[in-house]
């Protein structure tokens, strides 16, 4: 018997990439894989350029769309969440939070940690945080099963 809930958390905690899939004002789609960590399996945060493509598309249309899944998993053992999200930059006065929750996972991996200095001006790179609206797991026949994080 399939649980989504324990099943989308096993895989957000598992995998550190994400598919964002972003669209421009005009709605051309865009998606990258950006590295990512999370607070609470429903908010999810990366560092980026604000130049880059996804990030001017977040600025113009925030609604964003999110998959998290293996790419090496054999035909017939695809295991995946989605999310429907809204992004944003971080605002400054949330910056020590969530570099926080990033660091952690970072570390965790044996990686860097961040800093406040890493995304401030003039550093190059900025925090952007997704909030999900809604969660899914790929279920049998290529069903989206809602899940439940409350």
């Amino acid at each position: 018997m399939p649980e989504p809930d324990a099943d989308a958390r096993r895989i957000i905690d598992a995998y550190v990439y994400m598919t964002l899939a972003t669209a421009d004002a005009h709605g051309r789609p865009w998606a990258s894989p950006v590295w990512f960590a999370h607070d609470d399996h429903t908010r999810f945060v990366w560092v980026s350029r604000p130049a880059r493509r996804h990030s001017q598309n977040i600025a113009d249309r925030p609604e964003v769309g999110i998959v998290i899944f293996d790419s090496t998993a054999p035909q017939g053992a695809a295991e995946a969440v989605y999310a429907d999200a809204l992004a944003e930059q971080v605002a400054e006065e949330d910056e020590e939070r969530w570099v926080e929750i990033f660091s952690r996972r970072s570390e965790a991996l044996g990686w860097p940690a961040l800093t406040t200095d890493d995304i401030r001006a003039p550093a190059a790179l900025r925090l952007y945080l997704a909030s999900a609206a809604e969660l899914f797991v790929l279920g049998p026949n290529d069903d989206r099963i809602p899940v439940d994080l409350g």
